[in-house]
């Protein structure tokens, strides 16, 4: 169990970070980092980074795509790390 969650927090100190950067990127109008690529680090357990990250660097936060699918996404994870938990604990 205790890989699982070193790489939630890696994954999602990386998603985060992926969500700063493309911001300040975005201010000062320079290369971006792809919606994609962010929706990609959100739905490989980065859902917490993605939130995190809308909510301090104020990015994402007017794309119904990553104001919905952000925190369906949180949802989803939460669920499966409970189910994982539980099935650790059988074992």
């Amino acid at each position: 169990m205790s890989w699982l969650a070193g790489y939630l927090a890696v994954i999602n100190f990386m998603t985060w970070v992926a969500y700063g950067l493309d911001k300040g990127r975005a201010k000062r109008g320079k290369w971006r980092i792809s919606e994609r690529n962010l929706l990609i680090l959100t739905a490989a357990g980065g859902s917490v980074g993605a939130l995190a990250g809308m909510l301090m660097f104020r990015h994402k936060t007017k794309k119904a795509k990553f104001v919905i699918g952000v925190p369906v996404l949180l949802v989803v994870h939460c669920v499966l790390v409970a189910m994982a938990a539980q099935w650790f604990m059988r074992m």
